[in-house]
């Protein structure tokens, strides 16, 4: 067993918002694929892809979805963002890649399932429904309705990533809510998301149910109020390492672009949101960005070491 990575890079310039891979055999020790360059790079839309997620099909193979979303472009001469803007007007479909290897690709398509009421369509991510034998792709966007000033969660269902039903709400909250991620561990739902204010702080929630009611874990929120800038902590994934610890990832922006990237949390056990900080554990090549981790084969993991190193 190894691991993929898929992700972007938090630069000032088109090319870090694109799709990166990088692969480790222990889940600690990470090493970049392609010299550090994009695998893919997006030619349509915005031309930019951020918050990559990747899902292994149950029929074979690999989708790839991705924000259409390049803020690259969108800086003033003081290389500011405007967020409201943004979020006024961010693209309503998701770039789409498919691949049976994770060397050759399908052309890149834009899934245009959004409504035309959203502002924008953030972060979304595939959770494979056992019980409906279908895929969840869930994201954040705002709405006309709310003046583009809040974002909820939304969903959409597919089993097949050709045809995909209309969106509609999963959930929301009095504040902003965005960077949904789900597991599944014995049989119980893992909620987590970043909650943008009052408290700005990511959050846990459990379930029996795919689609709640979910109930809020209070002492995930206490431990995450009491790291050093709690509010710059965004993108939760997670995975289990071949030690049979659980691993949490938070994509962290407090600070200077070229040190942002994600920062590891461990648990001692899948299911157990215990997390502690565990920075000195882990090795990054360079700062990570919202993306996510998936488990690969030896023989997968191989082929793309010599792919990659030799492109």
């Amino acid at each position: 067993m190894a691991y993929l990575f898929v992700h972007f890079k938090e630069k000032l310039t088109v090319d870090g918002e694109q799709v990166y891979f990088a692969v480790s055999k222990d889940g600690y020790i990470w090493e970049q694929l392609n010299s550090g360059n994009p695998v893919l790079t997006s030619a349509m839309s915005t031309g930019g892809c951020r918050d990559i997620e990747i899902a292994r099909l149950k029929k074979g193979g690999f989708v790839i979805i991705t924000t259409d979303e390049c803020i690259a472009n969108r800086y003033d001469e003081n290389l500011n963002v405007n967020w409201q803007i943004v979020n006024r007007t961010g693209s309503h479909g998701f770039c789409m890649w498919k691949t049976d290897d994770l060397i050759n690709f399908s052309e890149q398509q834009i899934i245009n399932i959004g409504r035309d009421d959203f502002g924008c369509m953030w972060a979304p991510e595939i959770f494979y429904d056992e019980s409906e034998d279908e895929y969840l792709i869930h994201w954040g966007s705002t709405v006309k309705q709310d003046d583009y000033s809040h974002m909820s969660i939304y969903y959409s269902t597919t089993n097949d990533f050709e045809a995909f039903t209309k969106p509609r709400l999963f959930f929301t909250k009095s504040a902003e809510v965005l960077d949904t991620h789900i597991a599944k561990i014995d049989g119980v739902y893992h909620l987590f998301y970043k909650h943008a204010e009052h408290p700005g702080v990511n959050m846990h929630a459990v379930s029996e149910h795919l689609y709640g009611p979910y109930i809020h874990d209070e002492k995930f929120e206490a431990y995450m109020r009491t790291i050093d800038k709690y509010n710059c902590y965004e993108a939760d994934t997670t995975f289990v390492l071949p030690d049979g610890r659980w691993c949490l990832m938070l994509d962290f922006f407090g600070c200077a672009k070229p040190e942002m990237g994600y920062v590891p949390f461990i648990s001692e056990k899948p299911g157990s949101a215990e997390f502690k900080m565990a920075k000195e554990l882990f090795s990054f090549p360079y700062g990570f960005k919202h993306g996510r981790v998936i488990e690969i084969t030896d023989e997968e993991y191989e082929r793309l070491k010599r792919h990659y190193v030799n492109a």
